[in-house]
């Protein structure tokens, strides 16, 4: 049980004491985080600004002064290869008066310039130049360049290819962040020989829905493939392809990332309804096997769906990366990816590149279907009365299992909502304590 009593700043106190907001005993939740606008300032604050949170795949910043814009929570930030090869990340905002000094979603510079009064910022973030500058002559005091500049991302580090940042500077290493979940990560990242790169550019949604719903779902919800996705699985596989087999089926969770999946090697691969792309993973599955183990190789295509949390969802065989960006309590910007193996034939990263959307975009067979599911949700918890009431998360609990070689906390089968829970523990665990910018004597005692 997790009591929160949070104040976020002068005159601004998170309504009342929330006791028990996560159950994971009880396996209920309380629906009011999924609405309430205080609860979502204080996540800001908590995890969008403790946690490592993913910024781009380096094969998008590839050279010196490639760059790509994002967000983290809602600051908007500029990630960037700089000259000497390294990645850095900085606040996409005027020190001057605060507006964008990049506009683009992507694209190479040598420096970035602000289109209101001029002030120039290098690849690292520092302020290189100011038109008029002679203006400041006789405010010497108030003026010093060399700390103007950009304010940095803390940190910011990789995992085979995926980039992530925190504003966190005392936040835990990136490895230590993820822990044992890189096991279930290499599926996607380390497959084959050459690591991973991004296909194509980046395809952007705004779903009227909270960000927690689909990042839960990638979790672990796998409850309801069948049900949801029924029709549009169905005009791309066979059910028999779509089965779960409960035997030989698992949820793990570590440290709130979470990931369900089977071992039936073919259906998320299935789904993309080119049997090039199943005879090509049919054909590499010993390779895999041999480079990250039969399990594993195994899971390679499988029915599986990842999120490390907060916000990174990913679905092996599909190849899809998607970032779950928050725009305020009731509203989540979408941004995916294709990402592919760099040993796969060409041919087959271009069936990758178009297929994939199809099934996982706005207009997608499955995609649709979710993003009604999310923002139904969301909308149905804005009464009063209906925010009163708990949602239950019950779903195989008492299923856990040592397995002997499947890290973090297993249990038997799909269907569960045990990594959900483990998910919502890990929020309600960082917003039980204050984040990297507030101060401990703006905490209410709980």
């Amino acid at each position: 049980m997790v009591k929160l009593g949070i104040q976020l700043g002068a005159g601004m106190r998170l309504r009342g004491d929330f006791e028990g907001l996560v159950d994971c005993r009880g396996g209920s939740i309380d629906r009011s985080i999924f609405w309430d606008r205080e609860i979502y300032d204080a996540e800001l604050q908590r995890i969008f600004a403790r946690c490592w949170i993913f910024l781009a795949h380096e094969s998008q910043i590839q050279n010196p002064g490639d760059f790509v814009t994002t967000y983290m929570g809602e600051d908007a930030v500029i990630v960037c290869r700089r000259k000497g090869g390294a990645i850095g990340a900085f606040l996409n905002s005027c020190t001057h008066r605060g507006n964008r000094v990049c506009l683009a979603d992507y694209g190479n510079a040598r420096r970035f310039v602000c289109n209101y009064h001029g002030w120039a910022f290098g690849l690292g973030g520092e302020l290189l130049a100011v038109p008029e500058q002679q203006a400041y002559a006789d405010e010497r005091s108030l003026f010093d360049q060399t700390t103007l500049g950009l304010k940095a991302v803390a940190q910011v580090d990789s995992y085979k290819g995926l980039v992530f940042g925190t504003f966190d500077p005392n936040a835990p290493p990136l490895t230590e962040y993820l822990g044992a979940f890189t096991y279930y990560l290499d599926v996607l990242l380390d497959a084959e020989e050459g690591g991973t790169e991004v296909l194509g550019g980046c395809l952007k949604a705004l779903m009227s829905c909270n960000w927690k719903l689909p990042a839960e779902n990638f979790t672990g919800d796998a409850y309801h493939v069948q049900w949801t996705h029924q029709a549009g699985a169905s005009a791309m596989i066979s059910q028999r392809q779509f089965a779960y087999d409960l035997d030989r089926s698992y949820a793990a969770n570590v440290n709130g990332h979470g990931s369900e999946f089977g071992l039936d090697g073919v259906a998320n691969v299935a789904v993309l309804g080119h049997p090039e792309i199943v005879k090509y993973f049919r054909q590499r599955r010993a390779t895999v096997a041999a480079r990250l183990g039969e399990l594993r190789a195994q899971m390679w295509g499988s029915v599986s769906s990842a999120n490390v949390f907060p916000s990174l969802s990913f679905l092996s065989g599909v190849n899809t990366l998607r970032t779950w960006i928050p725009r305020g309590p009731h509203t989540t910007e979408l941004r995916t990816w294709v990402i592919a193996n760099k040993a796969m034939p060409d041919e087959i990263k271009e069936l990758l590149r178009t297929a994939t959307p199809r099934a996982f975009s706005p207009s997608g067979v499955l995609e649709m279907d979710d993003g009604e599911n999310w923002e139904l949700s969301t909308r149905a918890m804005a009464g009063v009365a209906t925010r009163k009431e708990r949602l239950h998360y019950g779903m195989g609990l008492h299923t856990r299992i040592d397995h002997p070689q499947l890290p973090g906390n297993v249990y038997q089968g799909q269907l569960s909502d045990a990594n959900q829970l483990a998910f919502y523990q890990k929020w309600a665990d960082l917003m039980s304590s204050p984040g990297p910018f507030e101060r401990q004597d703006h905490m209410v005692a709980p």
